[in-house]
């Protein structure tokens, strides 16, 4: 097909920060984790799956394998509420307890 351009895992992005590498990054609608540490103003790559990875989670969420997932934006974290967040994944094996502060999430791509 000529307008294939291939499967990517990435995109670049132009940082509004200074951001650290294994942030998890909503730009525009489309969410994903910095790749490598990227300074303001700085050209990054967004890993944005399909995949695994492991992010910050609301401490009170306990989740259970395939659950639906979601990034809140405000917080910079992992949730399980729809409202006003964006849909990133779901929940993959270890799931999370309470004490957890990470979750491991299978991105959409």
């Amino acid at each position: 097909m000529k307008n294939f351009l291939g499967s990517v895992a990435t995109i670049d992005f132009v940082a509004g920060a200074n951001l650290a590498g294994g942030t998890g990054l909503l730009v525009g609608a489309t969410f994903g984790v910095v790749v490598s540490d990227v300074l303001n103003g700085g050209t990054g790559s967004l890993f944005v799956g399909p995949g695994v990875v492991t992010l910050p989670k609301a401490a009170t969420i306990t989740p259970a394998n395939g659950a639906l997932l979601y990034w809140d934006n405000t917080n910079g974290n992992v949730t399980t509420t729809a409202s006003g967040n964006t849909l990133i994944g779901h929940a993959v094996l270890p799931v999370a307890g309470a004490a957890d502060p990470t979750i491991s999430v299978r991105l959409r791509g």
